[in-house]
């Protein structure tokens, strides 16, 4: 006897749904299509009727078969052909299930379907009832709509009507001017409110370039960085304050009163260097950013003496590499084979080394690479490095001979 496994004929209810879901449920790319008719109903799923020798040979699933169709919930989708089997007689089968409507492929999934579906249909009218056009869009986010609840569909409705292009007139999202709808619920559901805009002001989100350039709002400040003058003066030009923490952006814009900028590798997560220099005078120290060097084309930094100190590592010279694309005059500090050598018993192993060169780099700091990969990608992290030695290598860069 066929087993139930390598059987292919005889398709039974559970399996019909279970194919059913996979394909035009679970499948949102086949749901979206059925939803907006590119792909028409009627659906029809073939029950794949035995052939002879087949019944023949598995008469109990023959009869599981017929009985289990013949209790079907919903018996005008099943489609009944009559077959005649030599040795068996005349049978009445299901051959086909057609379903004619979304609602009855719902009701055919069960009732998580159909509960699934009564929520899509209860977020979707607040937004519908402002025009019918947005259904498309909303049928294409279907996943953020599982996430909405009845509360946040009306939210959405009462807000769509009171954006229009340039309201946040210079200011962040958060400073919309707006009645009844709070500015989180913009920012929490802004891909689904820009989709929903884009289709009610004929696309002009996208072509605006997103939907805080649409509304006229300044993008919230991100990759912030620490700033802390080293010296008395700087620091009295900072408003007398010992550090700062910037946006990138603010600091691309906004030139430091110092002629001395000392950049800092370090990450924010550790900015243990950077708050340990020494005094330093006319100079100010950024730290805190990592790899986030976009900030470095700022147009001030042309005329400033730069210094850069990151760790002796492939992923500290690549970085380094990166910063000089910005700043090509800068000058790397504690970067070079003497510092390595001189404090090899600090030195570990690196983890995940990088393997392509940098470009970017001084002949000195290419030697520097070459050694790291000769000796097995070994580190020295600038922590390890004692603070007498960083004082003098720093007051060396400052003091240089303008000549």
């Amino acid at each position: 006897m066929t087993g139930a496994m390598t059987r292919d004929w005889g398709v039974l209810p559970d399996q019909a749904r279970g194919l059913l879901r996979r394909r035009e449920w679970d499948n949102r790319r086949h749901l979206l299509q059925r939803l907006t008719g590119e792909r028409p109903f009627p659906l029809r799923l073939s029950l794949k009727p035995p052939a002879p020798a087949q019944a023949l040979a598995d008469m109990a699933h023959l009869q599981a078969l017929v009985e289990q169709w013949r209790h079907w919930p919903h018996p005008q989708q099943v489609r009944w052909d009559t077959r005649q089997f030599r040795h068996l007689g005349s049978w009445q089968l299901p051959v086909a299930l057609k379903i004619e409507s979304m609602q009855d492929l719902i009701e055919c999934l069960g009732n998580d379907a159909v509960a699934l579906a009564n929520h899509w249909q209860q977020v979707m009218a607040p937004v519908q009832a402002l025009a019918p056009a947005l259904f498309p869009t909303l049928a294409r986010h279907l996943d953020t709509l599982e996430r909405m609840s009845a509360g946040d569909a009306e939210l959405l409705a009462r807000l769509l009507p009171q954006l229009y292009a340039g309201l946040g007139s210079g200011h962040y999202l958060r400073g919309l001017p707006l009645s009844g709808v709070d500015t989180k619920f913009v920012e929490t559901w802004q891909p689904l409110i820009s989709a929903l805009l884009d289709t009610l002001h004929d696309s002009a989100i996208t072509a605006a370039g997103g939907l805080l350039p649409w509304l006229g709002c300044r993008p919230a400040p991100k990759s912030w960085l620490l700033v802390r003058p080293l010296c008395p003066a700087t620091q009295d030009h900072l408003g007398g304050l010992p550090l700062l923490q910037l946006d990138a952006d603010t600091l691309t814009r906004q030139p430091l009163p110092a002629d001395n900028i000392l950049i800092i590798e370090n990450r924010q997560s550790t900015p243990g260097t950077g708050l340990g220099l020494p005094p330093l005078d006319n100079c100010i120290a950024v730290f805190g950013g990592g790899r986030n060097l976009a900030w470095m084309r700022a147009p001030w930094l042309a005329e400033k003496h730069i210094g850069y100190w990151g760790d002796i590592d492939s992923w500290g010279l690549t970085i380094l590499g990166e910063a000089r694309g910005y700043q090509p005059q800068l000058q790397s500090l504690m970067m070079n084979v003497d510092t390595l050598q001189r404090f090899a018993q600090f030195q570990v192993a690196e983890t995940v080394p990088g393997t392509a060169r940098p470009g970017g780099l001084t002949s000195g700091e290419q030697r520097l690479w070459d050694v790291l990969q000769r000796t097995g990608h070994r580190r020295l992290e600038q922590e390890r490095l004692p603070q007498d030695y960083v004082r003098r290598c720093l007051e060396a860069w400052l003091h240089r001979d303008p000549g």
